[in-house]
C-alpha cells in the first residue's frame, strides 16, 4: 500500500510540476505581449502629445478671413483637438494623469504666489 500511495504522490508531483511549467510559460509570454503593447501605447501617446501642442499653437493664431469654409475648418480643428485629448486621456494610466494634473496645479500655484 505504501508503494502505491507514494507512486500516486510522485505522479501528482510530476503532473503539478508540468502544469506549473506550462502555465508559467504562458504567463511570461502574455506578460511580454502586455509590455510590448504598453510601450507602443506610450509611443503613440507621445506622438499624440506632439500633434496636440501643434494644433493648440495653430488655434491660437488669430483668424483674419471671414470665409465660412475657414471658420468651419477652424471648428473642425477644435473638435480634432478635443478628440485627441479624449483619446490620450483614455489611453494613459489614471495614476499618471493625476500626477501630471497635480504637477500642473502646483506650477500654476507657484506662478500665482
Amino acid at each position: 500500500m505504501d508503494y502505491l500511495s507514494t507512486s500516486y504522490l510522485e505522479i501528482l508531483c510530476i503532473l503539478f510540476f508540468t502544469l506549473t511549467i506550462f502555465f508559467g510559460y504562458f504567463c511570461i509570454k502574455f506578460a511580454l505581449i502586455i509590455i510590448n503593447i504598453q510601450e507602443t501605447v506610450e509611443e503613440c501617446l507621445n506622438i499624440i502629445d506632439e500633434k496636440y501642442t501643434k494644433i493648440i499653437s495653430i488655434l491660437e493664431i488669430p483668424l483674419f478671413f471671414d470665409s465660412p469654409e475657414i471658420k468651419r475648418m477652424l471648428s473642425e480643428l477644435k473638435d480634432v483637438k478635443l478628440s485627441i485629448l479624449y483619446i490620450a486621456n483614455r489611453l494613459s494610466p489614471k495614476d499618471l494623469r493625476f500626477k501630471e494634473e497635480k504637477e500642473d496645479n502646483d506650477e500654476s500655484d507657484q506662478k500665482k504666489g
